[in-house]
């Protein structure tokens, strides 16, 4: 791999190559190691599987020694693709408390912020599951028949 970041990069099973893609990919691409999963609630709601986690939402850590508890998202670390959560904190050896920083993806979002009317309209864009023209004429064409049915 080139000392530049090089989007012609298809990938790799050797992980050096994938943290040197990691690292050196431009801020754009980074933001989308940023997404966590949505809670079955808001999956249902929003029809999105997951979404890129901000500052302000509410989440619920799924794996590692803080996992079952929830809070905050206090920091956002786009460099580094890592978030830091309100009340999870460890301490060093002065005694002195410092926050964790964890990967969003072993994060799951229980609650968004939806102070951003950009991000309201960008969660509600994109649907689940896609369906096409040909399967909403034909349950057209069934729900029809069942109405001439009953008639």
């Amino acid at each position: 791999m080139k000392k530049e970041f090089s989007t012609k990069w298809k990938g790799s099973r050797q992980p050096r190559k994938k943290r040197k893609y990691a690292a050196r990919a431009p801020l754009h691409i980074k933001k989308k190691f940023l997404r966590a999963e949505l809670s079955k609630e808001l999956r249902k709601k929003y029809g999105r599987r997951n979404v890129v986690v901000r500052k302000g939402d509410k989440v619920k850590i799924t794996s590692g020694g803080f996992r079952k508890k929830e809070g905050k998202v206090t920091n956002v670390f786009s460099k580094i693709g890592k978030i830091s959560v309100e009340g999870i904190q460890r301490k060093k050896r002065d005694g002195s408390k410092v926050d964790v920083k964890m990967y969003p993806s072993n994060t799951l979002i229980v609650e968004l912020d939806l102070n951003d009317k950009n991000r309201e309209r960008i969660i509600k864009n994109k649907p689940l599951e896609k369906v096409s023209k040909e399967d909403d004429i034909k349950q057209d064409k069934k729900e029809n028949k069942t109405q001439e049915d009953k008639k």
